[in-house]
């Protein structure tokens, strides 16, 4: 389980691609400290496994059902990807509950300045995932924690403040680039729960 808060921004060592699915590797700093084979680690939100460790970097394999669903795929040699280690139990819930279960990617509409060193984030969302959003309700986008700032058929805003476009990925993405969406947790069971009340 995740909070949002991206710890730092990791560099894109390699990604192998195999019969199905793909070897990651990547170069970071800070999320290396207490990392081991075996280890969940979020990177652009999407929950994977360290496999290995060596100096600075680590590697993580991407199964064909994670290449499907996120844009990790689309990342090459030099692609800067955000970072998190899981929740501890003693940890502030800074961010919201984010399980690094990637829902589907969203297209990056416009990243627009808003003044003051803010930026104004439209994303346009599948349609799959619509009905889980809601004004002013979370979302992790490439594994940041946001809030909905507006909402509009097929099309979302947020409103994002300096210090996160400085300290994620943010900044290197352009309009066109896929982006990692991750619904808010309690409205997926909200909707299981008035599911299965309708059936009886």
């Amino acid at each position: 389980m995740f909070t949002g808060i991206i710890e730092e921004l990791g560099i894109v060592e390699s990604l192998e691609r195999g019969p199905a699915g793909a070897r990651l590797r990547v170069r970071c700093g800070q999320v290396l400290s207490d990392l081991s084979p075996g280890a969940s680690l979020a990177v652009n939100g999407a929950c994977l496994t360290a496999v290995e460790t060596a100096g600075a970097v680590f590697a993580a394999d991407l199964s064909p059902e994670t290449l499907r669903r996120t844009n990790l795929g689309d990342l090459g040699p030099q692609s800067r990807v955000n970072l998190e280690r899981p929740l501890r139990l003693a940890d502030r819930l800074s961010g919201h509950i984010v399980q690094g279960h990637v829902d589907g990617t969203g297209e990056l509409v416009a990243l627009d300045p808003a003044g003051d060193g803010s930026w104004w984030l439209e994303v346009r969302p599948p349609a799959e995932i619509e009905r889980y959003l809601v004004y002013k309700g979370s979302i992790a986008i490439d594994g940041i924690s946001l809030t909905i700032a507006s909402l509009d058929p097929g099309r979302l805003g947020l409103a994002i403040i300096p210090h996160t476009y400085q300290n994620t990925t943010l900044a290197f993405h352009r309009p066109g680039d896929r982006l990692n969406l991750e619904c808010d947790l309690i409205a997926k069971h909200v909707e299981k729960l008035l599911e299965t009340m309708n059936l009886h």
